[in-house]
This record gives C-alpha cells, sequence and structure tokens, in this order.
C-alpha cells in the first residue's frame, strides 16, 4: 500500500488557498460570503445580530 506523504495544511496554507482567486476555497468563501449578505436569501434575518442597544439617557 502506498504511503501518504502529504502532510496536515497549515493555518498559512489555509488562508492563501481562501485569498487566492484561482483557488475552489476563494470561490467558495465568496459564494457563501455573498448567500449570507442576500437579503433574498430565507436565512438572512437570523444571521443579523440582534438590536439590544439601551436607548440613550440625556
Amino acid at each position: 500500500m502506498p504511503q501518504d506523504n502529504r502532510q496536515k495544511p497549515t493555518p498559512n496554507d489555509q488562508r492563501s488557498n481562501v485569498k487566492n482567486p484561482n483557488s475552489r476555497e476563494y470561490k467558495a468563501d465568496k459564494e457563501n460570503r455573498s448567500d449570507q449578505m442576500n437579503p433574498n436569501n430565507p436565512a438572512y434575518p437570523s444571521q443579523q445580530p440582534p438590536d439590544n442597544k439601551e436607548p440613550s439617557r440625556q
């Protein structure tokens, strides 16, 4: 059985994959972000942080 000599990717390797516009990871990351920021996406309202601000006192 052949040995698998591949090493576990380092965080820097993973970051470079996400930042490289020609990689699968970059395209998946951008697509995921655009889905999350799309108001027509059914999950959009649930992803927004709650508005827990107290009224300002003057």
